[in-house]
């Protein structure tokens, strides 16, 4: 009956794969709409006439319950009383409605963003146990001050300093100081300059909202190694390597793909597709995670009792999964900020996409799920908790970098191969690496941050239109299902650039703060619980603690000894 059993679950999972593999088979794109004369300004007359058919004093005294007669011409100030009203204060003040959209639209998305934080911490500490709870609670709590105070800082300078050009913002001008390097004949942006501390010239309204966001995308990067390192990490480390990690790691990659810097320049420079096309940080945010998260652990160690003298693991289970499949539908929720706010506006240059883009997130974390949970159903039998919000974490991930150029039946195919991939990664990490990464972190985040770079470069359909072009290259993002596969050689370039540079500089490092600071706790901490020792108190002091299994106690007379 089991073997019945799976066979049936694989036979739906296929199933479920083809029939989305048809629909998108069958899609055809719509046709262009001609483009449309634009109106002449209105004449000072015409100004005139329609302040005088404006809603009077009085009308607006009775209350306006429709909302038809507020918002007028009568709102608009001009820029002289004297002179009244001109053409000028009319488009002077559309401009600015424009942007204020747009400011809002951003700075709300990162404050999405911002509240993932509390996702992964309860993901994070509901995978641990619970004499770890505190610690692991803390992490996700400082390495948001931390990250702030580094990007702050030195980080923001070098991604964003020569990022100036952004037109939903306002340009950016202020951030105009890219420091380049001449090869073969071409220059290639290496990292930013302006914006260090905010002040002087980067005192500017677009380059607060710009900070603001980018500095959360940071932060989720950050918080992702945590995760991974998480009941053996040292809170001082912990401490200095986010500092490290916010103020030079990320923010040089990101400068590389969204700064200005080369990988954005392979289109221009050599004419590989559009350059690197990440649009919300596959790359950028969560493989610089999951990369730097497997550095990190590689140096930290497992923990006591993973693994047995033969090499085999042993499953150490957390103490709420009811906390982590609340923290998954927070993180979800907070999607809804990092992908749709990517278009850094809601008003002009395609940034109508935005509805789009949030179908495509939502699409993809379900088929996600559906992909995880299937998958383990076959294998074990029974539908798994934790991997079905795995699952779904893993079909956001991999559409972070895609969601701006595709269409839904693709996100529904990107998401459930994230699923059975994830499922997968996490196999391979724990027995062929023998990586000890208590919630997945290198999985969900490095892995399928890499397959969601790759399905750029596959699946991007060419329908997009960011103001006619991206990264300076003409035309709209085209993968090479849609005919295009030198997108998919940009996108190569970049995985190679994360799998090589972000895994050494961030192991390189972290081994510089293994020699003079250590990573990991005690034996004796670590069989203790890390909250009492490193937090001086318990997450949850009424809890009654039961003896650890003989497996780890034997395993802690070896360390010790």
């Amino acid at each position: 009956m089991n073997l019945i059993r799976r066979c049936c679950l694989i036979l739906c999972l296929v199933a479920l794969g083809v029939s989305i593999s048809a629909v998108a088979h069958g899609q055809a794109a719509a046709p262009v709409a001609a483009p449309t004369t634009a109106a002449a300004p209105p004449s000072a007359a015409e100004l005139k006439d329609a302040a005088a058919k404006a809603p009077t004093t009085d009308q607006l005294k009775a209350g306006d319950p429709g909302g038809s007669i507020t918002g007028t011409i009568n709102d608009v100030a001009p820029s002289d009383p004297k002179v009244g009203l001109t053409s000028g204060d009319v488009a002077n003040q559309v401009g600015q409605n424009k942007l204020g959209i747009n400011f809002t639209w951003t700075l709300v998305c990162g404050f999405l963003v911002m509240f993932m934080q509390a996702g992964f911490a309860m993901v994070e500490s509901g995978l641990c146990r619970v004499k770890n709870a505190n610690h692991t609670y803390m992490m996700n709590f400082f390495v948001y001050g931390c990250g702030l105070l580094a990007y702050w800082l030195i980080g923001f300078a070098i991604q964003m300093g020569g990022a100036a050009g952004n037109s939903n913002l306002g340009g950016l001008q202020p951030l105009s100081s890219e420091h380049p390097l001449t090869l073969f004949g071409k220059t290639w942006g290496i990292f930013g300059g302006s914006g260090m501390f905010l002040t002087g010239h980067t005192y500017d309204v677009g380059v607060m909202v710009i900070f603001l966001f980018q500095m959360v995308f940071m932060d989720t990067a950050l918080t992702i190694v945590t995760g991974a390192c998480a009941e053996r990490w040292k809170f001082l480390t912990f401490s200095v390597s986010s500092v490290l990690m916010g103020a030079f790691t990320y923010p040089i990659f990101a400068n590389w793909a969204w700064g200005a810097g080369w990988l954005s320049q392979l289109g221009s420079n050599v004419g590989l597709g559009h350059g690197y096309a990440d649009f919300a940080g596959s790359g950028v945010v969560h493989s610089v995670g999951g990369v730097t998260a497997l550095a990190v652990a590689l140096i930290v160690g497992p923990r006591i009792g993973k693994y047995n003298r033969d090499g085999s693991s042993n499953p150490i289970i957390g103490h709420d999964i009811s906390a982590v499949l609340i923290g998954c539908f927070i993180l979800a929720f907070g999607w809804f900020g990092f992908n749709p706010g990517s278009t850094l506006g809601a008003s002009a240059n395609g940034n109508l996409r935005i509805g789009s883009v949030a179908v495509n997130t939502m699409l993809a974390g379900c088929t996600g799920t559906f992909g995880a949970l299937l998958y383990m159903w076959a294998l074990k039998g029974k539908p798994d908790a934790s991997m079905s919000g795995n699952g779904l974490l893993a079909g956001l991930v991999a559409i972070t970098a895609p969601s701006g150029f595709v269409n839904p039946v693709n996100s529904c195919i990107i998401g459930l191969i994230a699923g059975v991939l994830v499922c997968l990664s996490c196999s391979f990490v724990e027995n062929v690496l023998k990586v000890d990464d208590p919630v997945g972190a290198i999985s969900v985040h490095g892995a399928n941050g890499l397959w969601g770079v790759l399905s750029v470069g596959l699946f991007a359909d060419g329908t997009s239109n960011y103001g006619g072009s991206w990264n300076g290259v003409t035309g709209s993002v085209t993968g090479l299902f849609y005919g295009d596969a030198s997108q998919l050689a940009a996108q190569l370039v970049g995985i190679s650039t994360l799998l090589g540079f972000v895994f050494t500089f961030s192991f390189l490092l972290n081994w510089m703060l293994e020699i003079f600071v250590g990573h990991r706790v005690s034996a004796e901490t670590e069989m203790a619980g890390l909250d009492i020792p490193e937090m001086g108190q318990l997450g949850y002091p009424e809890f009654v603690f039961r003896a650890e299994p003989e497996t780890m106690t034997a395993a802690h007379a070896m360390a010790v000894a």
